[in-house]
């Protein structure tokens, strides 16, 4: 096995990349990706980009938050990132008085930054092989059960030993190519962030989910936070005593601009791609998983929008869970029509029926590859019933009732809790409550359970035992039930409760068999799913590793992780249908052009901003024509988790944040399309434009290194 361990690092060391596609690994760029770099027109060397012994670009990059990417701009720990990455905390920070998702926010100097309770960093300070020590001690005759059992030991043991070596930081050690390669991430994390600034909804998400996924693109998707350190410069909880980040590295930010053809690159945290997904795993996609995540969460998303519209407390209290549900939703919708336009399918099944016949002729039964694809086919039929009705659980009850979800409050384990800390309670409780609409989760959990009744094959035992029972069938009745009587379908009801706490009303309390009765359903699905996971497990290993071997000559990027990667290519317009052709960018006056009065949650234009636009008040953030760009194309390999993620010119200068992908190539996440697939990004101009003209903080460009 050690053999096969190193013979398999050794060829991707030895590949040079050719090809637009592909997240590729920092530690291999010098290997794998010089001259590609170079002959694309990157001016800086792979080092200057990641090295392990010296400060380069990888060092300003950061995880922002749960799920997107940041960069640092100041020696000050400056941080921008994406508006809907902030939109989280900014909806936190929000209030009817104090609307910063409406009308923006700006502090003026340090003392006005807001700080972003929850809101944390994490800077990747190592990244080291560790394949070798993962798998390197597995026999080559073990059955998957026991692979994975070996190396999740060998995972521990390594974790376990490099966090004594690293006091106070994070590792992780996530797989590559399906767990033939392994790499260790030693992360420090800071929990000091404060919102500096974030432009009014009306720029920031300009186009709302109309525009989303879509070009032209007119969004000022940024919003800009800075990170604080103890005296020392380390991680610390809040605290007024913090001082700034002192940033060893940061970029700079380039407003000279660029040309059609010019090179971009992208640095960032790509959450998932599932580019070796076999036909097998798209039938289902394509037939199950997408079109009950569309109908679901369609149907929440319309009862939560009305609420919205009519109530400016609730449009603040839902605005951050619609927009994260909206967006997924939207992806799902052009991931099934991209898969099926751009015939993806059909060229899985030609890989595949390729991929049998060089292993029937080329490897030997007991080496796993002639019977890889079988298993994976196994997998997904045997599998298949349960895992749809546990998406069902999980879309229309788990994710969608916040009854259900606070129901958790209750219960801790099997047993209802016997004595509690009152403040402790509470203190988590408000949290929830703060961004809760009883009587719009009680429309919601009705319309959930209905559909959920309509469409499951394994219902929870509540449906039968209660609902049938005792309320003759009327899912209405019972919600109305459950909200009406249970102390957590309200904070008032909860704040008493805890403050006269009576172990036996909680448990007589009726949102609890309701609660054990999906979770009861949820884990029984999960583990029926789960029988069939190993065959899966090896058959994707197999296959993967079989490809690398059957096209030795080909650069092979491992699927996205949530890992840092590069990506990069040229900024390119593209043809998204005969006669049609796009402009790599866009202007502020598209802006004005997209105004509409009838659509004013979506395309409302500020007063200031058309003061501006009129007088053509660009100062020195317009290109050479004149003028005000807001977004580009480049035809980078990105996806979610790359949110934010700056884009680089040639010299490792900011150019813009990478915020989203084309409607026309959808299906990139299974399969990169050359021609059509394109980053859309806003660009630093447009960013730094509203920052001072706009917003009139000119105090933070005067910390920043503008490169002009």
């Amino acid at each position: 096995m050690k053999k096969l361990v190193f013979t398999l690092c050794a060829a991707l060391m030895a590949l040079t990349a050719t090809a637009d596609e592909g997240m590729w690994l920092l530690p291999y760029l010098q290997k794998m990706n010089a001259k590609d770099l170079k002959a694309k027109g990157c001016k800086i060397s792979p080092e200057a980009i990641y090295s392990m012994d010296k400060s380069s670009l990888k060092d300003a990059i950061i995880i922002f938050g749960g799920g997107c990417t940041g960069e640092i701009v100041s020696p000050e720990g400056l941080i921008f990132t994406n508006h809907h990455c902030g939109f989280g905390a900014i909806q936190s920070l929000s209030s009817v008085e104090h609307d910063y998702l409406k009308n923006g926010f700006w502090a003026q100097n340090n003392a006005e930054e807001l700080p972003a309770p929850g809101l944390k960093v994490r800077f990747i300070r190592e990244i080291k092989d560790v394949t070798a020590e993962i798998i390197g001690n597995i026999p080559s005759i073990a059955s998957e059960e026991e692979y994975q059992r070996i190396a999740n030991e060998n995972k521990k043991a390594l974790i376990e030993q490099m966090e004594k070596e690293h006091k106070g930081m994070d590792v992780i050690i996530p797989s590559f190519f399906g767990n033939n390669q392994f790499f260790a991430f030693v992360i420090e994390v800071y929990s000091d962030v404060r919102l500096v600034g974030t432009p009014p909804q009306s720029i920031g998400k300009f186009g709302g989910d109309t525009d989303n996924w879509m070009w032209p693109r007119h969004t000022g998707d940024f919003s800009v936070f800075r990170v604080y350190a103890d005296k020392h410069n380390r991680p610390a909880e809040y605290s007024p005593k913090n001082k700034p980040y002192r940033a060893e590295k940061y970029l700079k930010v380039n407003i000279k601009g660029y040309e059609e053809g010019d090179f971009a690159m992208v640095m960032g945290f790509p959450g998932s791609t599932d580019r070796y997904m076999t036909s097998y795993e798209i039938d289902y996609m394509l037939e199950v998983d997408n079109p009950q995540r569309i109908f679901i969460r369609g149907e929440r998303q319309q009862i939560l929008a009305e609420d919205m519209a009519a109530s400016d407390k609730v449009r603040i209290q839902y605005a951050s869970k619609y927009a994260s549900s909206s967006n997924y939703w939207k992806n799902s919708i052009g991931m099934s029509q991209a898969v099926k336009r751009l015939n993806v399918k059909g060229k899985k099944e030609a890989q595949e029926e390729s991929f049998q016949q060089w292993a029937a002729k080329n490897t030997l039964p007991e080496e796993g590859y002639i019977d890889a694809l079988s298993k994976i086919k196994e997998y997904v039929e045997q599998s298949a019933a349960s895992r749809a009705d546990a998406q069902y659980i999980s879309e229309s009850m788990i994710r969608a009732i916040e009854l259900l979800r606070m129901a958790g409050m209750l219960v801790d384990g099997e047993a209802v809790k016997k004595e509690v800390d009152a403040a402790k309670m509470m203190e988590y409780a408000s949290k929830i409550y703060k961004d809760y609409n009883e009587p719009t989760d009680r429309r919601v959990a009705k319309r959930m359970l209905q559909i959920a009744r309509e469409n499951m094959k394994q219902l929870p035992t509540f449906y039968a035992e209660i609902i049938d029972k005792e309320f003759g069938g009327d899912v209405d009745k019972y919600v109305d039930y459950l909200y009406d009587n249970s102390v957590v379908a309200t904070a008032e009801k909860f704040e008493a409760f805890v403050n006269h706490y009576n172990p036996e009303q909680a448990a007589a309390d009726p949102v609890i068999p309701f609660y054990r009765s999906v979770m009861a359903k949820f884990g029984e699905l999960r583990n029926e799913a789960g029988k069939y996971e190993h065959l899966y497990a090896e058959g994707h290993r197999k296959y993967i590793a079989g490809l690398m071997k059957q096209h030795p000559e080909k650069a092979w990027a491992s699927d996205a992780n949530f890992t840092i990667r590069l990506t990069y290519g040229n900024i390119l317009p593209y043809t998204p249908a005969d006669g049609i052709r796009y402009n790599y960018y866009t202007t502020l006056k598209g802006v004005m052009e997209k105004e509409d009065p009838k659509n004013p949650i979506e395309f409302t234009v500020e007063p200031k901003l058309k003061e501006l636009y009129a007088a053509r008040d660009y100062g020195r953030y317009a290109n050479k024509k004149g003028e005000l760009v807001t977004c580009f194309l480049a035809n980078l390999d990105i996806t979610g988790g790359n949110s934010g993620s700056p884009v680089l010119n040639g010299k490792g200068e900011l150019i813009g944040l990478a915020f989203d992908g084309n409607w026309e190539a959808m299906s990139g996440d299974v399969a990169f399309e050359p021609e059509l697939q394109r980053m859309i990004a806003v660009d630093s101009r447009y960013v730094l434009f509203i920052i001072d003209k706009f917003a009139g903080a000119k105090w933070l460009i005067d910390e920043m290194d503008i490169v002009e």
